[in-house]
């Protein structure tokens, strides 16, 4: 039996979970700090990801420990506010 996804419903997340985001900053910014700005005291990881080919923009992947559906929302929504992009 082949399963389906239904993209009109929200996936089932469970909770607390390490979710992940992809933020994407000015060269100049300091992701560090960015995050924790953002997440606090919760428990998280940056890593580097990528550079853009001229340099103007760095990507890294933000893994941040999650317990709710409204905490992930909040914490993209702060992103979005600070960063040039949060995927």
């Amino acid at each position: 039996m082949a399963t389906t996804c239904d993209l009109n419903k929200e996936p089932q997340i469970s909770y607390p979970n390490f979710w992940e985001y992809k933020i994407i900053i000015e060269e100049s910014g300091d992701a560090q700090a960015i995050a924790q700005g953002i997440v606090g005291e919760r428990q998280h990881k940056i890593t580097p990801s990528k550079s853009s080919k001229e340099g103007k923009y760095k990507s890294y992947n933000l893994s941040v420990l999650v317990n709710s559906n409204q905490e992930r929302l909040e914490i993209f929504s702060a992103l979005r506010r600070v960063c040039k992009y949060v995927l």
